[in-house]
């Protein structure tokens, strides 16, 4: 009778597993990075950096990814994001237009390479702030729009000219080198913090890399900044008796967000010789697809890939999937 019930439940998992999947996408992956037709230019300039694009010609501008947007306005600049004013998640951006071995031999300030996590920040806010790096092209609503109980509206898409008050950036999620992933304490993972990621060892974090069919291992865990140089390991914070242990990774904003895919994501698992392709939006990288009509928990499974304390499987519920 039990092995009868066993393989009921893994026949009606592969089934629920086979209806979520997407197999065969229908529009082109970049979705609005598409910009306007423009495609991948529009970001990475072939030539002459932002100048080439129209923008303002700076100092080895474009040395970096190519990057064909102007980063001056953000230089030299404090970037205060998240947690009600706490102002613990400040992000400083460097002068990026100083990438060379003879204007600035000791490369204080540079990031290692086009991926260090700061740089990424200064990137997306080159076209997504609209406070200090204006922006022409961009309307400043999603493509996508959100429904919820029937009433629809496309969010705003620059973080500082949000129709709050211009410059706020308290209401964005914090990233930067204080933003560190965690394990223990109430709201984290039962896992393992190292000095470039979580690991996910203990019962309930280990069962939910199942439960969200495994995409956490090529999703936003698998992609936290990498540690500032000079620095390593784990530190550990204690309040009421209780321990939290945190990662020196952190995040930035192509953590949650695969800027190149708007609309698929690719789990990294193979069934029947197929990948496994999932739903995405707004270019979140990982299983998220509030517009499911069978009210799909992908969502709120994303953010508990950071924010275990709040699973069902910290809370005792291991058999709880993602649909």
């Amino acid at each position: 009778m039990k092995r009868i019930a066993v393989v009921l439940l893994l026949t009606l998992a592969m089934a629920g597993y086979a209806a979520a999947q997407v197999t065969s996408p229908t529009q082109d992956v970049l979705g609005a990075h598409n910009v306007y037709g423009r495609g991948c230019v529009a970001c990475h300039a072939p030539h002459s950096g932002a100048a080439g694009n129209g923008g303002k010609p700076s100092a080895n501008s474009g040395n970096l990814a190519l990057w064909g947007e102007d980063l001056t306005p953000l230089y030299g600049q404090t970037l205060v994001f998240g947690n009600s004013g706490r102002g613990t998640y400040s992000v400083t951006i460097p002068n990026y237009g100083v990438y060379d071995a003879t204007l600035n031999p000791t490369g204080v300030g540079l990031p290692s390479s086009a991926g260090d996590g700061i740089f990424v920040i200064a990137a997306c806010l080159s076209c997504h702030d609209g406070n200090l790096a204006v922006v022409g092209m961009m309307k400043g609503n999603t493509v996508e729009t959100v429904t919820i109980a029937g009433a629809s509206f496309n969010p705003p898409t620059l973080l500082g000219a949000d129709g709050s008050t211009k410059g706020n950036y308290l209401n964005d999620h914090p990233v930067g080198p204080n933003a560190n992933p965690g394990c223990g304490g109430t709201h984290n993972w039962d896992c393992v913090a190292t000095g470039t990621g979580l690991n996910y060892t203990g019962p309930a974090s280990s069962t939910f890399l199942t439960n969200y069919y495994d995409v956490t291992k090529n999703g936003p865990i698998a992609n936290l900044a990498s540690p500032l140089p000079g620095t390593s390991g784990t530190y550990s914070t204690t309040s009421h008796g209780v321990t939290t242990t945190y990662t020196t990774a952190w995040v930035t904003c192509t953590t949650c967000h695969d800027q190149h895919d708007m609309s698929y994501f690719n789990t990294g698992a193979v069934v029947a010789g197929a990948a496994v392709i999932k739903p995405t939006h707004f270019f979140v990288r990982g299983w998220y697809d509030p517009g499911n009509s069978a009210t799909s928990n992908s969502v709120a499974q994303f953010c508990r890939t950071c924010h275990g304390g709040e699973s069902n499987e910290m809370n005792g519920q291991m058999t709880i999937g993602t649909n």
